[in-house]
């Protein structure tokens, strides 16, 4: 299974645009947050074609109504709140927004893979048998837009920078 990982979409929608053709060959994506205005959620869920989408809260998500309510017309778009535990292709995945929070969750071993965003910083190390990953930011803050790729099958990931 091919994953894509995201964060810190920061309505860059012309990074996402660029993003997006990247996403068919997805099997899955996840967003550990900061995707921050709805209409981010609606581009998302077009460029996953139908796609599960998983997205956990970032401290930039404004309005989590309204991208709850777009996220729910989309379909596929998954929101979990501040954190998610998710089986993939017999991983054990835990997605949240904060470094600080993804290094305790890494450390307890109940993971395979732990996906973290917040820092916009590209980073993966392991700790003990579980992969903790930051896929970069797709905003380019630092001025390197990139996302992740996992495939489950070799356990390998690697970034993406998009242009």
């Amino acid at each position: 299974m091919q994953i894509a990982i995201l964060s810190d979409t920061h309505d860059n929608i012309w990074k996402l645009d660029a993003l997006n053709p990247h996403l068919r060959h997805a099997d899955v994506i996840l967003h550990c947050g900061d995707l921050c205005s709805p209409f981010v959620v609606v581009r998302l869920a077009q460029g996953a074609a139908g796609k599960p989408v998983h997205v956990v809260w970032g401290n930039n998500d404004g309005d989590q109504r309204l991208l709850t309510l777009k996220a729910l017309e989309a379909g596929n778009v998954h929101i979990h709140g501040q954190f998610a535990a998710l089986e993939l292709d017999g991983l054990s995945v835990a997605i949240n927004h904060y470094p600080e929070i993804a290094r305790p969750v890494a450390m307890s071993g109940q993971y395979d893979l732990v996906c973290y965003g917040h820092d916009h910083t590209a980073h993966k190390e392991m700790v003990g048998d579980t992969l903790l990953l930051n896929p970069g930011d797709v905003m380019g803050l630092h001025g390197r837009s990139t996302f992740a790729w996992f495939d489950t099958r070799t356990r390998q990931a690697r970034w993406v920078e998009l242009a």
